[in-house]
């Protein structure tokens, strides 16, 4: 393979041994190996990060089987590609000779093109092998999922990274012509993270390191070192972290910001807040998802979270990035360390269930104001008690549901144990024995 293409392509895996990480899937007894072992290549979806091999393993379990590969992006062709190997693999049916079709980014495909490799996944005609960075679940419609089993391919380990970068290293000494290439010890840490998981970002950043490799030791022309500083050079242009802002790790990482702020784990909160941030999403979504969570998950345990929320909201927006993060920040402490209660989010789940399944009752006409003389004369407002005349400020016995629901025992609001609710709690039962003063324990 000419030195022309990148590091990542010329080191792509020969054997299967070869491959680094999803031992999950390849490891003895588990599913792809037994798949190799018995020679019974079927259709698969391999869905992964970028950078975690599955165009190699793809070509891979294809030679593995004697099958004859073909490759189509998803990106590029379309219908007329797709007919087009439909026409080849036919040919090759003829002559005894199986086929694979792999599909790089099949996410891409629109529900027409999906539905084109229906009938030959089906008939067997073609293996479909696809590869994608998305959730096929969202991605691919379910006639192609149920003809096709899923497989999730994980991002590489340290372990892995550590691996693949000795590997890339001997060959690029090989390439040039070098005894070897070294790195300073303090340089290995910054590519491994600036690989974040992806094989291929680790090997096309190892090949532009070479352009500052320097000689060492007395044999100058054989042995060759790339120092921490050659590094932080070429990573000056700052960390891009794997975080697509319309995708499965998006949704992904905020459902555990939520999660880790209702768990009240206030450093893993702040931890998924910094991943966010750092990844490139937009604090004011954040922000929004925080005021969210201040009535969700707290809401009259202490109504002062969603005043918080609200004001780290506002003053990101007066302040911006990156001194507002820091509002942000404050609010994300305070949602994970207060008393959590979610007593208001069911009661208001309940009540739009209630009102979804019941019919339209009218207003009571005790309920209804009577601005003319007409409606008073149809006795809009009769009878009403101003609860502020009674006692306790609370008209007790009075009812405030349509009239059908009337005496239902209809509770929605159930507060908790916990916080200021424990006070709602306490002035909602007064309540209930004013109503009943035969069993009131509070006296007037």
């Amino acid at each position: 393979m000419s030195f022309s293409a990148p590091l990542a392509e010329r080191m792509r895996a020969k054997q299967l041994d070869e491959v680094l990480g999803q031992q999950h899937l390849l490891a003895k007894g588990k599913p792809l190996a037994q798949m190799v072992e018995r020679n019974r290549l079927q259709s698969m979806i391999l869905w992964g990060p970028p950078g975690t091999g599955k165009t190699s393993l793809a070509r891979l379990l294809a030679d593995a089987s004697g099958a004859h590969w073909r490759a189509i992006s998803a990106v590029h062709d379309g219908v007329k590609e797709i007919k087009r190997m439909i026409d080849e693999a036919k040919a090759d049916q003829a002559l005894g000779q199986r086929s694979v079709l792999f599909v790089d980014e099949i996410h891409r495909f629109n529900k027409a093109q999906q539905d084109a490799l229906l009938p030959v996944v089906e008939s067997g005609l073609l293996t479909l092998i696809g590869a994608t960075t998305e959730n096929p679940s969202f991605a691919l419609n379910n006639a192609l999922l149920s003809r096709a089993r899923v497989y999730v391919l994980k991002s590489l380990s340290t372990t892995d990274l550590v691996e693949l970068l000795a590997r890339g290293l001997k060959q690029l000494a090989h390439e040039q012509g070098w005894q070897s290439i070294r790195l300073d010890e303090q340089a290995q840490p910054w590519i491994l993270a600036y690989a974040d998981g992806d094989g291929r970002k680790l090997l096309n950043m190892l090949e532009q390191l070479t352009d500052f490799a320097e000689p060492i030791g007395d044999d100058h022309a054989l042995a060759m070192q790339i120092s921490a500083e050659a590094v932080k050079t070429t990573l000056a242009g700052g960390q891009v972290r794997r975080f697509d802002r319309e995708g499965e790790q998006f949704y992904d990482q905020i459902s555990a910001l939520h999660k880790a702020v209702r768990g009240s784990s206030v450093d893993a909160a702040l931890y998924w807040f910094a991943r966010m941030l750092d990844g490139g999403c937009d604090p004011l979504y954040l922000a929004r998802r925080l005021v969210r969570m201040a009535s969700e998950e707290i809401a009259n345990a202490d109504p002062r979270a969603l005043t918080v929320a609200l004001d780290a909201l506002n003053s990101y927006q007066v302040l911006g990035s990156p001194e507002g993060e820091l509002a942000l920040a404050q609010a994300v402490t305070y949602l994970a360390t207060a008393p959590k209660s979610n007593a208001v989010y069911m009661a208001y789940k309940a009540a739009r269930k209630a009102v979804a399944t019941m019919p339209s009752y009218d207003v009571p006409l005790h309920l209804r104001n009577a601005p003319t003389k007409l409606m008073a004369s149809l006795d809009y407002g009769k009878g009403y008690r101003y609860a502020h005349n009674e006692p306790h400020a609370y008209a007790a016995g009075e009812n405030y549901f349509p009239e059908a629901l009337q005496g239902q025992g209809i509770h929605f609001y159930q507060p908790v144990d916990r916080g200021y609710e424990q006070k709602i709690q306490q002035r909602m039962q007064f309540w209930k024995t004013l109503d009943n003063p035969d069993n009131n324990q509070f006296g007037e």
